[in-house]
């Protein structure tokens, strides 16, 4: 009887120190922000205008794994071209856009960046990220 009583409670210990362990994600404390500014070229490649782009679509991907290419969460940017994903647990995240692309077969390329949040109440800055429009 006392065996299986130690046997329950160490069983409990121990699933009690794996279950606390945070993933990447939502339920933290830090954010990741930054702008996206557009670009138009013509079709000779000079550039014809540039603006801070409202309504872009920017993506979050929880964690580092490469071959994970579904997001996990987006945002649209703001009127000034600024975003931001707040509540993140400490991790890796990947953070990408797309950008108009007149070689690809889907007329868009993606521009993705790794971003490490490594401690708690993190605010990491991507800046500005230039994509053509």
């Amino acid at each position: 009887m006392k065996t299986t009583i130690l046997f329950s409670i160490s069983i409990l210990i121990m699933l009690s120190f794996t279950s606390c362990k945070k993933v990447e994600g939502p339920g933290g404390s830090s954010s990741i922000k930054g702008k996206i500014h557009g670009m138009r070229y013509d079709g000779a490649g000079n550039l014809l205008n540039e603006y801070d782009v409202a309504k872009h679509d920017v993506y979050l991907i929880y964690g580092d794994n490469t071959e994970d290419t579904y997001f996990d969460d987006d945002i649209e940017t703001s009127y000034d071209g600024s975003f931001e994903f707040d509540y993140l647990e400490e991790g890796t995240y990947r953070l990408f856009v797309y950008e108009k692309c007149t070689t690809c077969n889907s007329g868009k390329a993606v521009i993705m960046q790794t971003i490490e949040i490594d401690k708690k109440k993190s605010a990491i800055d991507v800046g500005t990220i230039n994509v053509r429009v």
